[in-house]
């Protein structure tokens, strides 16, 4: 498909929602960079796409300033502009009691979802004020975590409850300046990391029940669907879930 010159920036591109979502922006027509860790899996996913020199690579640490620096000017230099920036690197702890959890494993968690959440949305902020055409928009990867917790996973649900906030903060003070910010909350999408659901997985009460799941491009095109409003509508939370997984009701 031929470009329409909107330009996006996702984080975590290298697999699961991340790279699900640059196929589908980069299907749309966008010019995207992918942002990760791994140089060797975010460049198997710009070849995959097929998206030519509108799929450009930048391996960033989004808890590193610098780094998180460097990819927004590299975009600016690039593409000279930034439409949309999906925010949707992160990272948990190991499942163990919170007594045992070490600060290290923390504030590992903590830097990549929360401080790299918004050090990118600083980042996109400085460009979308700047560019012209003024604004664009945010999305932020929340997760189900971002309302309710899985057992031992403190770390995990606590950033996404702070992203949350951020979300908010990022919508109301984007305003004077055309930049929208909404938030995608998932549950249960089928990537490599949630595959071990369907074997089981630890519930509130101290079972191990398995978990049904859902395909992951369907997250990919919620965001798109979010990403592709006019300006001057938001989808401030959205919740895409599988549709039988032990969310909502009693536990």
């Amino acid at each position: 498909m031929a470009s329409h010159g909107r330009v996006a920036i996702i984080t975590g591109a290298g697999s699961g929602i991340g790279k699900a979502t640059a196929l589908a922006f980069l299907r749309d027509g966008y010019r995207v960079a992918l942002a990760g860790r791994r140089r060797e899996v975010l460049e198997a996913a710009a070849r995959e796409s097929g998206g030519g020199e509108r799929a450009r690579v930048v391996p960033t640490d989004v808890a590193d300033p610098q780094s998180v620096a460097a990819l927004f000017a590299e975009v600016r230099q690039a593409f000279g502009r930034l439409d949309v920036l999906f925010n949707n690197a992160g990272t948990g702890a190991p499942a163990i009691p919170i007594d045992e959890i070490t600060v290290a494993e923390w504030r590992k968690v903590v830097d990549v979802n929360l401080t790299g959440t918004f050090l990118c949305t600083q980042e996109a902020f400085r460009l979308m004020k700047a560019q012209d055409p003024r604004g664009g928009r945010i999305i932020n990867n929340g997760s189900i975590s971002a309302h309710a917790p899985r057992p031992r996973s403190a770390p995990y649900t606590s950033t996404k409850h702070a992203v949350t906030g951020l979300t908010k903060s990022t919508s109301l003070d984007g305003r004077p300046f055309d930049i929208a910010c909404g938030q995608i909350d998932i549950g249960n999408a089928l990537t490599e990391m949630t595959a071990r659901m369907g074997k089981g997985v630890l519930q509130a009460d101290g079972s191990v029940r398995p978990e049904p799941s859902f395909d992951v491009a369907l997250v990919a095109n919620a965001v798109l669907q979010m990403a592709n409003l006019p300006l001057e509508a938001n989808v401030q939370f959205m919740t895409i879930m599988a549709t039988q997984m032990p969310f909502v009701g009693r536990g």
